[in-house]
C-alpha cells in the first residue's frame, strides 16, 4: 500500500514488479493510464512473457496526465531528462489510454521519442456486448497491444510470427466464445497478475 501511495503522489513511474528490463535498456515501453487500459497492459505483458520471453519490457503507469507535459508547460510536468529515463530516447512506446488517443499525442508532441509513441484508446466503437468485447472493438485489448509490440519492435524475427498467429487465434476464439455464451472467456474474466 505504501508503494501505491508513493506512486500516486509521484503521478507517474515505472512498475519494477511488472517490468523485466532490470537496469537494462528495454526493447519496448508499455505505458498505461486508466483502470481498464492498465489491466489490459498488464495482461499483454503477461502474454509477452509467455510468447516472447526474451523481450525486455518496461511498464510505465501514469496517474497524473500533466506529468506527460514539459515542465515549462505545466507545473506538474516532467523535465525532458526524467521523461527520457522513463520512456527512453529511441525505443517503441505502446500507450494504452482510457480516453481519446490524440490527447496523449497533444501532451507529448514536443517530447523526445514522440515519433516512437503509439497510443491505443477510445475509438467510439461498440454496441451492446460483453465488457471485454467493448475493449476489443476499440482495439485496446491485450491481444491488440501485443500485436502492436510485435509490429513495432525491430528484430523479433521468426519468434514473433508464432506469437502473432497465437494472438489472431485468440481474437477469433474470443469472438466465437461470446457469440456462443454471451459472456467473456473465463481466461479473460478471471485473469489476475502473476497467476500461472
Amino acid at each position: 500500500m505504501e508503494q501505491a501511495i508513493k506512486h500516486c503522489e509521484a503521478g507517474i513511474g515505472s512498475w519494477e514488479w511488472a517490468s523485466n528490463d532490470r537496469g537494462l535498456e528495454p526493447d519496448v515501453v508499455m505505458a498505461c493510464c486508466g483502470d481498464v487500459p492498465t489491466l489490459e497492459t498488464l495482461a499483454a505483458v503477461d502474454l509477452m512473457r509467455k510468447h516472447l520471453p526474451e523481450l525486455k519490457v518496461r511498464v510505465v503507469n501514469v496517474v497524473n496526465l500533466m506529468k506527460l507535459q514539459p515542465q515549462e508547460e505545466h507545473p506538474h510536468g516532467l523535465p525532458d531528462s526524467e521523461f527520457e529515463v522513463l520512456f527512453t530516447k529511441d525505443k517503441p512506446i505502446v500507450f494504452a489510454f482510457h480516453g481519446y488517443p490524440w490527447l496523449i499525442h497533444r501532451l507529448t508532441y514536443r517530447r523526445p521519442n514522440h515519433g516512437n509513441l503509439h497510443v491505443r484508446g477510445y475509438k467510439e466503437e461498440g454496441t451492446t456486448t460483453t465488457p471485454f468485447d467493448m475493449v476489443v472493438l476499440n482495439e485496446l485489448d491485450r491481444f491488440h497491444l501485443v500485436a502492436d509490440v510485435i509490429d513495432r519492435v525491430p528484430g523479433l524475427g521468426p519468434t514473433a510470427a508464432y506469437a502473432k498467429q497465437a494472438i489472431r487465434d485468440k481474437l477469433i476464439e474470443h469472438r466465437q466464445y461470446i457469440e456462443r455464451h454471451g459472456e467473456d472467456m473465463p481466461e479473460v474474466r478471471e485473469w489476475t497478475w502473476g497467476r500461472a
